[in-house]
Formats: C-alpha cells, structure tokens, sequence
C-alpha cells in the first residue's frame, strides 16, 4: 500500500515551506494527490524522498541560485505575508477574511504595523503644478502608460527622506503617497475620504460596486516578494526615499508577465465575449498554442484565492465568464488568477479601460510600502551575488 505525506510533512522532508511545496508541484517537480479535506493535498513519500535526494546530491551554487529566485526558496525575512496551504494571510490574518469588512485604510494600518489616525490624517495637500496640464494632455490614455509618470511628478519633491523622519511624521507620509496615487489613477485631487468612496465617486459607482472595489483594493495589498513588492524593497534598502520605492513598484508591476497581464486579460475576454461558444474558443487557443492569460498561479495549485474571492457574485452574472472558467478547470486543471478577476471587476463595473491595472497598482502600493518599511527600519543594503557563466578572464 502507498505511504502518503501532508503538505507539511512533505514541506518537512523537504526542509522547505509550504509555498515552495507548491512551487515544486506547480513546475511537474511533484504530484499532489486528492486528500481528505477538500484544501489538503497529500503526497506520495517514495516520490517526496526522491526530491529531497536530489536535491541536496551535488547541486552547483548556480543551480541554488536559480531556484531560490524562481518561485523557489525563500531568500529574506519577513513579518508581513504568508502564503502557504493555498491561503494567503496579512501579519497572520486571513486575507480574504480581512477583505470582507476592512476599508483599504484598515488594510494599509495593519500591514503598517500601526493606527490608521496615525497614517490617514484629516489632510491632504494639493498635487503640484505640472499634474493637471499632463492629465490634460493625456485624457483618454490607459492607466498602464500614464500612472507611473503622473505619481512620480506628483510626488515632487516636498518628502524628501522620510528615514530621518519621526515615526508619527513617516506613517503620514506614507498615507499622503497612497492618496496622491489614488489622485492620479482617479484625476481628481488628493482627498481625506476612504480611498474606496473616492473611486466609488470617481467612477459613478453605486454601494455595491464600491464595496466590491473596496474589497479589490484589500485583496491585492501585498503578495509577499513579488517581482514588485521585491523590487520596492531593493529600492529602499538603499536609503532611498519612500515615494522612490512606490515608483519602482510601479515600473515592475507595468510589465506583461506582472500587473500587465490585466490588458492580456482583457484581450482574451474581448475574444470569449465575441464567441458564439467560448468552451470553443478556449479550444481553438489550446490547439494553436496560443496562452492563456489570467489563469493558474504557482503559489496556488488549488486555485487563486483572491480570484475565488473576487468572482463568487460576479461569475453567476456573466454566463460566458463563467463557462470560460469552466472550461480552463477541466481542459488544464487552472482557475482565474486575481488578473482575470481584476479584469473581469473592471468590466462589470463598466470602469474606465485600464482601471484593472490601476486597481491592482493602487492596491498593491499599501504592501509597497509596508516592505519598503519593514527593509528600511533593518538598515542593510540588499545585494545579491551573481552566478558567473560568461567567458572567464584569460590568464596571462
């Protein structure tokens, strides 16, 4: 009879945590076989032995190296999120849970590690000068090309290094960034008022619709080290100034295989929304090698719990999607990814094209900050070495 392991028994053998246990099933590595409980997977232990021999039988650094920045072993420290059994946790609470009731403001504090009064003051300053004549300018762009360079000039240069601030003084700051970059992606001015009600406002939404951008907003707070999550934290592990690591967040989210994949979504829904079947035109991609975007996600083999989340009251109201959904489960075994449920939000709301992006960077700058905090506050400099494979330097 076969000898099974539990995610964490297997994780154990490994000397891994559970979310490269999923890595390691995600990459064909291993198979997770149906378990008791409908959120537990067990493991074969003949085959989990045979991993953890091969991998510690005379791995090279560079092959380390590899598959500690490829969805593999953890490379820093942190106290903010947890991803691990197929559930995703902020300082120890449930996401999803958190999401139900928390304003956006709630979120930040609790990722912050501090009082919402102490970050969400009764102020907000005015954008420079500069902000509306580009908004002008650009009136009609997507969020995608115009967030990055809007924030960075409405930021200005009026924080400076938030470091050598008191603590009281670096939570406002941190409050007012969030509210400029909720400024910029809405194109009004910078407001005291719940960031949520601000969008609800923005875009003509009703209490259900900003309750479900609320909810958007929580759900995608921090994904642990995410390329731009990682990226923000590099940043100010320099010294760098706050806003600077909000930027560069931005610049890594803007790119096609991150917070860009919400425009490949909305490429696919565009086709699915057109077809007469779209089990069929989910076919037709399949057999033409076409991709798939905003399904399946590595770290959650049993589907994205921030899609499930998100889509629960919006699928039953959109056929096609919901076909479209089913579809991927049986031909590929992946269900929607937070992208597909962004885009899908930003459709049935009938937001602006690129709100989807927006919604996920605005989102996303809470855990921005919250990992540029955590990494300024230790002092060190984060500097990785290289695995060398070029030609090497001829003796003389």
């Amino acid at each position: 009879m076969a000898t099974y392991l539990s995610s964490a028994e297997a994780a154990t053998l490994l000397g891994v945590s559970r979310q490269t246990l999923y890595a390691y099933v995600s990459r064909g590595l291993l198979h997770a076989h149906p378990g008791e409980e409908q959120r537990e997977s067990r493991y074969l232990a003949s085959e989990v032995e045979r991993l953890a021999t091969s991998r510690t039988r005379g791995r090279k650094p560079r092959e380390v190296a590899r598959a500690a920045l490829d969805w593999g072993l953890p490379v820093l420290e942190s106290a903010l999120t947890l991803i691990e059994d197929g559930r995703l946790y902020y300082r120890g609470h449930d996401a999803v849970t958190v999401s139900v009731g928390a304003s956006v403001e709630q979120a930040a504090a609790l990722l912050w590690d501090c009082r919402e009064e102490d970050a969400f003051g009764p102020h907000a300053p005015p954008l420079p000068e500069g902000v509306d004549t580009l908004r002008a300018q650009w009136q009609g762009r997507r969020a995608e090309q115009t967030l990055l360079p809007l924030f960075a000039l409405a930021c200005g240069d009026d924080i400076g290094a938030q470091w050598r601030l008191p603590p009281e003084r670096q939570l406002a700051s941190c409050g007012l960034l969030v509210r400029r970059l909720a400024a910029c992606l809405l194109g009004i001015a910078p407001s005291a008022a719940p960031i949520h009600l601000q969008c609800a406002q923005a875009w003509q939404l009703d209490a259900t619709g900003a309750d479900l951008v609320r909810r958007a907003l929580v759900l995608c707070a921090d994904h642990e080290l995410n390329a731009s999550g990682f990226t923000a934290r590099c940043i100010a592990s320099t010294g760098a100034n706050l806003q600077a690591a909000v930027i560069g967040g931005l610049a890594a989210l803007s790119g096609p295989l991150h917070g860009g994949t919400t425009a490949r979504v909305e490429a696919l829904l565009d086709e699915l929304d057109t077809a007469a079947d779209p089990g069929i035109c989910l076919r037709e991609r399949l057999a033409r090698g076409d991709d798939l975007p905003g399904f399946g996600h590595h770290l959650y083999p049993q589907g994205d719990v921030r899609a499930s989340a998100l889509l629960a009251d919006l699928l039953p109201l959109h056929p096609h999607w919901r076909t479209a959904t089913e579809v991927m489960r049986e031909l590929t075994g992946h269900a929607p990814s937070v992208d597909f449920a962004l885009a899908a939000l930003r459709r049935h709301l009938g937001l602006p094209p690129g709100s989807a992006f927006g919604l996920f960077a605005l989102g996303r700058s809470l855990g921005w900050i919250a990992h540029a905090l955590e990494q300024g506050r230790t002092g060190s400099l984060i500097r990785p070495r290289a695995a060398y494979v070029g030609v090497m330097p001829i003796a003389n």
